[in-house]
């Protein structure tokens, strides 16, 4: 597997201004980039326009991969909505995709991805039956299943608890390593917790954010990841406690 970095240019416009202003960033091969900002600034249309899926907004500029080749062919995408079919089983909603391509699915390969998302007993559950970390964990195993080069997610761990949510980021980053992934969040601590790269999503154009040294995934408890969440939530805007009425 070669993952390959990924240029973004130009400008997102919408239907009557610009949602981002002039960016030009390039996400590496084999590596996290996460993109963090407030809902509705323009984030999961970028992650949509990369997938190639329709999208109300415009980039009037340019994505393309480092190596040259087409990148919908090589792109999965994870949605913070599970989006399971609640009538089939685990197994089959793993091998849903394959499926509907008319391709025979690898069952055992299937099933051995519920085992390493720690669901190897659920194969025949349905969604209704499972937690909302345990659909999340189906979810994850239909991306891996799917075994491409660049995998987009678009708040996936958003909808679920603290405890859950740490889980499956860890999970994640465990077996997403190697991959290009692009992950968008409006959660400094998810994203400091994740990212090798990081940006801020803003009308104003995308602008850089500096890491702690340490690798990820980071402990959210380490002095210098705290550090940089406090300066995350400085740039966003958000105010510190004692200005807050």
């Amino acid at each position: 597997m070669t993952a390959p970095a990924i240029h973004l240019a130009g400008v997102l416009q919408g239907a009557k201004a610009a949602l981002i202003e002039p960016f030009d960033i390039t996400l590496p091969g084999g590596q996290w980039s996460v993109l963090l900002g407030p809902s509705g600034v323009g984030k999961t249309s970028l992650l949509r326009l990369l997938a190639g899926l329709p999208c109300a907004a415009q980039l009037q500029g340019q994505i393309i991969a480092e190596d040259g080749a087409p990148l919908t062919p090589r792109v999965t995408m994870m949605a913070q909505d599970d989006q399971l079919l609640p009538w089939a089983g685990a197994l089959k909603n793993v091998t849903i995709a394959a499926r509907l391509r008319g391709e025979r699915p690898d069952l055992n390969r299937a099933g051995a991805l519920l085992t390493e998302v720690g669901l190897g007993a659920e194969t025949e559950r349905k969604p209704a039956e499972l937690s909302a970390g345990q659909r999340q964990r189906v979810a994850l195993a239909r991306t891996l299943f799917e075994g491409r080069d660049i995998v987009l997610l678009d708040e996936p761990f958003a909808a679920l608890d603290v405890v859950t949510r740490h889980q499956m980021q860890g999970l994640a980053a465990r077996l997403l390593a190697g991959r290009t992934v692009v992950l968008i969040t409006h959660d400094p601590a998810e994203a400091l917790r994740l990212a090798d790269h990081a940006w801020i999503v803003a009308r104003r154009g995308i602008s850089p954010c500096a890491l702690p040294c340490t690798p990820p995934p980071r402990r959210i408890d380490a002095p210098e990841t705290l550090a940089a969440q406090a300066d995350l939530l400085r740039r966003m805007g958000l105010a510190s406690p004692d200005k807050v009425a």
